[in-house]
């Protein structure tokens, strides 16, 4: 007998599967139904942040601060935005000509910009006092023109790459250390998140370099068969990062082994122009020149998801924010648009019976994600026509060259055309 009326009467439940003859039936309709509410509710645009003049080249993430993010414009802009109240709370004229790139200090009371006019500025992070001049704390004149920057994530301790890699130390006007091996110029630089004394950048001469900051020297290259546009390591996974390729392809390396990629991520159907990790290292967002961006999960050759509006442009930049929830990205037609990372998912406090069904559903997509009808739906999106048809022509040709290369191995003596699998397709040498 129920003590109160507010008591829940237990109800026996006996698991026996011969007493439950339609278990997995049902299981499969309510698998159904989870997938396809999941697409009625993939609403992953949230809002865009406007405001600059000119296109969006760079952004960087405040490492303390989740609502606060950093952009840099082709006309030497720099404005800092509140992602809470999506708005801008300030902007600097920081240089002449294009913000070539910037990137926090790892406290977060300061920030680094570099730009055309082959100058390094330092600026705090808050705002000047009233009636105070918005000036950096720090400027540094260079010999060239600077094409990227990164902090060190520990030390006072910062990078820029131009003509070659330069390693700044804060408190001096000449660099530390500088570091070269072939002679053009290196587009970006980025920082190891794990181990900090390790760098990579991309050269316009088709290379990945690797250096070591301990050592002074470059540590090894790989050249692959097009110019990589920049470089995002993993930061769970010391030894990986991956490269946004011009060939429309994402490689994944094992800094380790750089003789083939991990994985080659394949959907862009133009130059991936940027590329950046989740704070779980579980997947990457990529900004392409084909007006779309896509997230790709680090182990799988395809995109679980592309993102797209008709006013876009080609995307120039991408950020993950680091609760793993929003993707920022930066596009040519000036403006800054605020995504979820998971396009479907409830934003909000959620009830503990809301969050238990979510659990359950998420299972049960998992369980039958292999049975036809649920793959379609979950795979199904929606494109803009010109991707479409790009895609279709690429496969085209794809098909075509594969047909080629049988035939010829068809008609040629035996074991004179050797299989090259598509890992080692794009990789031309690796030096070390």
């Amino acid at each position: 007998v129920r003590e109160t009326k507010l008591d829940l009467q237990r109800v026996p439940r006996n698991y026996d599967p011969a007493l439950h003859p339609f278990e997995v039936a049902r299981e499969y309709v309510r698998a159904l139904n989870a997938t396809k509410l999941e697409r009625v509710f993939a609403k992953p645009f949230l809002s865009s942040l406007d405001g600059h003049r000119d296109g969006v080249n760079c952004m960087a993430k405040h490492p303390k601060s989740l609502s606060t993010v950093l952009s840099g414009a082709c006309d030497g802009e720099v404005k800092i935005w509140n992602l809470t109240k999506r708005q801008c709370i300030r902007t600097i004229q920081a240089h002449e000509g294009f913000v070539r790139g910037m990137c926090a200090r790892f406290c977060g009371t300061s920030f680094f910009t570099v730009g055309d006019d082959k100058t390094v500025k330092q600026w705090k992070m808050e705002s000047p006092e009233y009636g105070e001049e918005e000036e950096p704390i720090h400027t540094i004149l260079g010999k060239t023109v600077y094409t990227g920057i990164d902090h060190h994530w520990k030390e006072p301790v910062f990078a820029t790459c131009g003509h070659q890699v330069d390693i700044w130390d804060e408190q001096r006007t000449s660099p530390k250390c500088s570091l070269t091996w072939g002679f053009d110029s290196i587009s970006s630089v980025k920082f190891n998140p794990i181990e900090t004394y390790l760098l990579g950048s991309c050269a316009s001469d088709r290379n990945i370099v690797l250096y070591d900051m301990r050592k002074s020297t470059p540590l090894k290259k790989v050249i692959l068969n097009m110019r990589t546009n920049t470089l995002c390591w993993n930061p769970m996974e010391a030894f990986i990062f991956t490269a946004a390729n011009e060939d429309y392809n994402l490689y994944t390396f094992d800094m380790r082994f750089l003789e083939s990629p991990v994985m080659v991520h394949m959907d862009h159907v133009s130059a991936v122009l940027d590329v950046d990790y989740s704070p779980t290292g579980k997947e990457f967002v990529s900004a392409s020149f084909d007006k779309s961006i896509r997230i790709f999960p680090v182990d799988k050759g395809h995109s679980r998801e592309v993102y797209h509006t008709k006013r876009m442009q080609h995307v120039i930049t991408v950020k993950w924010t680091s609760d793993n929830k929003y993707i920022l990205c930066g596009s040519d037609e000036m403006n800054i648009r605020l995504w979820k990372a998971n396009a479907s998912e409830k934003l909000g406090v959620l009830a503990p019976r809301e969050k238990a069904a979510m659990n359950y559903n998420q299972k049960l997509k998992e369980k039958f994600q292999f049975h036809p009808q649920i793959r379609r739906i979950a795979q199904h999106r929606h494109l803009p026509k010109s991707i479409y048809c790009q895609i279709k022509e690429q496969r085209i040709m794809r098909e075509a060259r594969r047909r080629k290369e049988l035939n010829r191995r068809k008609h040629s003596k035996p074991g004179s055309v050797p299989f090259v699998p598509e890992r080692k397709k794009h990789i031309v040498a690796v030096v070390k």
